[in-house]
């Protein structure tokens, strides 16, 4: 699975979304196009920053009535691998196999479950969803997070999770939440309302990557209907959130920065003259009114879980 920083790997990204799958919100660059030598120790901090989201919502998977034992777990889209190991830690008797198509985030995979003791349980797998997924094995768990978007035939490829799963399996489905807010509407210079400016640019961005995927299909992003409609029942849906208030600690303020570092690269001709000049202002590090230096820069999101079950 190799797809760009906000929409795959757990990059943190959310499409509206890690990463992130587990990153970047609109520059829907070609993945071949990044040094994923640099890119991976950024998309394990992200990830790392929204591990109690992913906590939370493992924990969720994992309590859910009636589930059978969970023995074998498919991470799709894995990246640089924090949340299979957090799924080793909410299930504690499975295997988890991070599958993903950059051999870079796979090995910082190993050497993350090597450093938690945890490598006999996390395993990688190099593969490309969808091509791959035959090859994957069955499991009683599939964790998709901000993945299946980037498949262009969504139904099909869910179909294809759904054949994968064992009996009483589940497929966990991280699609949809919230775009995270990081500033206050009114900055105090430019146009008010600069990220939702940049978050209806995204939007279009958004559109345009799934218009050229490969068996590109429009759906109606019903997932539980989807779930339905592929065999699956639908075994409810939370958001988890992220609520880091201002000030932001060093660490999160470090992941806004290079968001909006990324956004300002990936959006800059889809914004007018005042916004971008708005955004340089947020990026120099010596402006008081900059993201390095402003009391006021926050950071909240939401991450939406949606579960289906295999009878």
């Amino acid at each position: 699975m190799s797809n760009h920083t906000g929409h795959g790997h757990h990059h943190d990204g959310n499409h509206g979304h890690g990463h992130e799958h587990g990153g970047a919100h609109g520059n829907h660059q070609d993945p071949s196009d990044l040094d994923w030598g640099v890119m991976g120790p950024l998309l394990e901090q992200n990830a790392e920053l929204s591990s109690e989201q992913y906590r939370e919502a493992a924990g969720w998977v994992a309590g859910l009535p009636d589930a059978p034992k969970v023995r074998r777990i498919l991470d799709i889209g894995s990246g640089p691998g924090v949340i299979s190991c957090l799924l080793a830690e909410a299930f504690p008797d499975a295997e988890v196999v991070a599958v993903d198509g950059t051999p870079a985030l796979l090995e910082r995979t190993r050497d993350r479950a090597g450093r938690l003791g945890i490598g006999d349980r996390v395993t990688t797998l190099h593969a490309d969803v969808p091509a791959g997924l035959a090859g994957l094995g069955q499991a009683d768990l599939i964790w998709a997070g901000n993945t299946l978007h980037h498949m262009g035939d969504q139904r099909s490829v869910l179909a294809g999770f759904a054949a994968l799963l064992n009996p009483g399996g589940t497929v966990a489905l991280v699609e949809g939440g919230l775009q995270p807010r990081q500033l206050p509407r009114d900055l105090g210079f430019g146009r008010p309302g600069l990220e939702a400016r940049m978050e209806a640019a995204h939007a279009e961005a958004f559109e345009e990557m799934r218009a050229v995927l490969p068996d590109a299909t429009r759906e109606n992003e019903d997932w539980a209907a989807l779930f339905a409609a592929v065999g699956l029942t639908p075994q409810g849906t939370r958001s988890f959130l992220l609520d880091l208030p201002a000030p932001l600690g060093d660490v999160a303020r470090d992941h806004v920065v290079a968001e909006f570092t990324r956004r300002r690269d990936g959006l800059g001709d889809r914004l007018d003259a005042e916004d971008l000049a708005a955004l340089d202002r947020l990026l120099d590090p010596e402006d008081p009114a900059g993201l390095r230096r402003r009391p006021d820069t926050y950071l909240l999101m939401a991450r939406t879980v949606h579960l289906g079950r295999r009878a």
